[in-house]
């Protein structure tokens, strides 16, 4: 799947990083948020706290494009926090970039929060309608106001008073004079790993950040744990809200995550390369390649070739090289976008009956692009496999989904959804599949950990507001909520 080309109908959604008691925390700040850059693209943003002072910078942008060598030395002091964002709530505007920064009683604090709050609209206009004023749509500002708004007497304890009140997912870390603090909701729907450096720590979304600077893994940050490093270098953990049954995201494993990362106490890696060979059980059918949709789609091809015996080969070409925006020639280019991105080896596959393996499907319009470009470049036949259960329902808690009337697999049965991409079959992977595919195994063969499978189910783990139910969860063919 490619993001750019869906026009933001399934993206990343956001990355956190926390440093700690480190001297270049700053530094180490930014090169987690480097390895964080494919949960968002849209803007950067790092703080820091030096001498009890506050510093901030926040770019549209990308890490390595938009933060500077003079940034990072306007950023001292040996605690830090960053966050690389997506706009899963709130437009791509710099005043919604993260740390979200304010002046507390508590002196300055600042936010960076991966993951979507369900009930973020209903506080707000609580909010607004006794007198807070809001100066982005990001629903992390909720946390904030009602953070400024409790009358405890730690900003620790006016925290959590705050995030009692809310719904949703969020994985959280917060800067201010008390410490640094790295919160997980009590569902664990988005990751949070903790990690070792020299004498310091650091606080990240995934694995990923923690290796790029040979960090020691620690372990995961737990669902409902509030985790606090103070200024004298103790920290503390508690678990201040009610337990419940830890639902974390599926797709984050599906697609998400890098595969490199290690999350959930799974490998990604290895948790798709199963995928590929649950979906060949399930789907396989004579072909001469597996050929996968780079670069998401690599593992489950993968896993797919190795189950099913047909050789896996590159017979699409990604260009590492394309940015947010190019010129398109004035002349009509079939397929242009597709192609600026992806280019067919028609040597490997001419004449061969392809199965293309591809990790999820949302519009179709990528999909179709792709089987025309492969039958173009010479294949007999054009298998599409998908390495997850069909997307029916949007995601509330931290990815950008559609309404649900556009998500292809939601209006479509499987033979209109081959009929549209044009493909020969098409074949996905099974719920129990997917379950199988990530389960640690246990005695029994797994480990009874229970998925948030909303978008494949509509099974939400977490109340949703009625107006999120009535504007994206309605099921298009009838005006009942679903």
């Amino acid at each position: 799947m490619l993001p750019e080309e869906l026009d933001g109908v399934l993206v990343e959604e956001c990355g956190v990083v926390a440093t700690v008691d480190h001297g270049e925390a700053s530094n180490l700040t930014y090169l987690g948020l480097h390895a964080l850059q494919h949960r968002g693209q849209e803007s950067v943003g790092i703080a820091s706290l030096c001498s009890n002072s506050m510093h901030i910078r926040r770019k549209m942008g990308r890490v390595a494009e938009t933060l500077t060598p003079e940034d990072l030395s306007s950023l001292p002091g040996d605690r830090a926090i960053g966050h690389v964002r997506y706009s899963t709530a709130g437009g791509s505007v710099l005043r919604n970039a993260q740390p979200i920064f304010v002046e507390l009683r508590f002196g300055p604090v600042a936010f960076a929060h991966n993951g979507n709050l369900t009930n973020a609209d209903v506080l707000r206009r609580q909010l607004e309608s006794s007198g807070s004023i809001f100066h982005s749509t990001s629903d992390t500002e909720v946390i904030a106001h009602l953070v400024a708004r409790s009358r405890k007497d730690s900003l620790e304890e006016a925290l959590v008073e705050a995030l009692l009140q809310v719904r949703g997912a969020y994985s959280l870390v917060v800067l201010s004079r008390e410490g640094v603090h790295a919160v997980r909701d009590a569902h664990g729907v988005r990751p949070l790993v903790l990690g070792r450096i020299e004498n310091g720590w650091m606080v990240a979304s995934e694995t990923s950040s923690l290796d790029l600077i040979r960090a020691e893994f620690v372990r995961e940050i737990e669902p409902g744990e509030l985790l606090t490093f103070d200024p004298s270098g103790l920290q503390r953990s508690q678990r201040p809200f009610a337990p419940v049954t830890p639902t974390p995201c599926i797709f984050e494993l599906v697609y998400f995550a890098r595969p490199d990362s290690t999350i959930f106490g799974r490998s990604v890696y290895a948790a798709r390369v199963n995928m590929g060979r649950e979906l060949a059980r399930s789907t396989s059918i004579g072909a001469d390649l597996v050929v996968p949709v780079p670069d998401s789609g690599v593992p489950a091809a993968l896993g797919y070739s190795r189950e099913s015996g047909v050789p896996f080969e590159l017979g699409l070409i990604r260009s590492h090289y394309v940015g947010r925006t190019f010129i398109e020639p004035s002349s009509s280019i079939r397929h242009f976008g597709v192609k600026l991105k992806l280019n067919p080896v028609a040597g490997l596959l001419r004449g061969k009956r392809v199965v293309v393996v591809d990790d999820s499907v949302v519009r179709g319009t990528t999909s179709r692009k792709i089987v025309k470009m492969i039958r173009e470049a010479g294949a007999s036949e054009v298998h599409f496999r998908v390495a997850s259960p069909p997307t029916r329902w949007p995601c509330f808690y931290g990815i950008d989904t559609p309404v649900r009337s556009q998500l292809i697999a939601a209006t479509h049965s499987l033979d209109e959804i081959r009929d549209y991409i044009t493909a020969d079959s098409i074949g996905y992977l099974t719920m129990e599949g997917l379950r199988r595919a990530c389960a640690v195994a246990g005695e029994d063969g797994t480990d009874g950990t229970r998925f948030c499978e909303a978008c494949f189910s509509g099974d939400y783990p977490i109340e949703l507001s009625d107006e999120a139910r009535r504007s994206n969860a309605k099921d298009p063919a009838s005006d009942e909520a679903g």
